[in-house]
């Protein structure tokens, strides 16, 4: 009786568990399927009439200046991201390896911007841009999303130090390698993994940030964000929705792309 009504308690979870995943998954991915069907709608109102391929049409050729504000958002993302990157690895390495005065006060002071609303950030971006006089625009929309990125990039490639055999810099250094060497044969390639995970995390927060975007950005220097929000005072085009089904292919072939490479760098580490 026992063995039977606990397999019919595991049946009961499993079955519930399964129902609360398949709702999750809605929830998420609904969404998308809406509007990936009405990208291939001729009507631009929330009806489908008949499948035209109209809009992707206007998209690739009619869209200057949508295809601007992307460039930019794919420009300052790419750019944000690897330079936060760099300086989140390079303080990882220093705040998990070395002792210094202030440490902990650092490592603290690392995560405000993950707590902090996006609302203050953005004000007080504002501010300090204000007060140095350096003019809104696309310089100030990098060095606002690299700052916000920085915890982000800088709590993965922790969580990777955090598994890294620290002997290994200890044999390299026996056979004659300086700091510098070991940095860079050993290290970087043991959490390669964390890096690339952080710069993927923030590549995708800088293109769909929204709030701090606008406190920051100066005249003709539009993010996507931004050139969406600007067409809902006079609706927004079936282009946005043809413009996203690209942007979903383009993201699932890169993850399908990299997800092999990861898996081959972190086996090897």
């Amino acid at each position: 009786m026992n063995s039977a009504s606990s397999h019919t308690r595991t049946r009961h979870r499993a079955t519930f568990s399964n129902t609360v995943l398949i709702l999750v998954i809605l929830f998420l991915f609904l969404p998308l399927f809406v509007i990936i069907t009405y990208s291939f709608s001729a009507s631009k109102s929330m009806e489908f009439t008949t499948f035209s391929l109209k809009w992707y049409h206007q998209l690739f050729f009619d869209s200057d200046e949508l295809w601007r504000a992307f460039l930019n958002s794919a420009v300052i993302a790419l750019s944000s991201a690897a330079v936060a990157t760099v300086i989140a690895s390079g303080a990882a390495i220093g705040i998990m390896w070395y002792r210094f005065l202030g440490r902990q006060y650092i490592q603290i002071l690392s995560f405000l911007p993950m707590v902090l609303p996006e609302v203050i950030i953005g004000i007080s971006m504002l501010i300090f841009f204000s007060a140095v006089r350096l003019s809104l625009g696309l310089v100030t929309i990098f060095i606002a999303h690299t700052t916000f990125n920085l915890p982000f990039v800088y709590l993965l490639v922790t969580a990777r130090l955090d598994e890294f055999d620290f002997s290994t810099v200890e044999a390299a250094r026996d056979l004659g390698a300086t700091e510098a060497q070991s940095l860079v044969k050993v290290v970087i390639p043991s959490i390669l993994p964390g890096m690339l995970s952080g710069f993927l995390m923030a590549v995708t927060m800088s293109l769909e940030d929204f709030v701090i975007t606008f406190f920051v950005s100066g005249p003709g220097s539009a993010t996507l964000p931004l050139y969406v929000y600007s067409m809902i005072r006079y609706g927004v085009s079936p282009v946005i929705n043809a413009l996203s089904f690209v942007l979903i292919l383009s993201i699932m072939l890169i993850a399908f792309t990299l997800r092999r490479f990861l898996k081959t760098i972190a086996a090897s580490s």
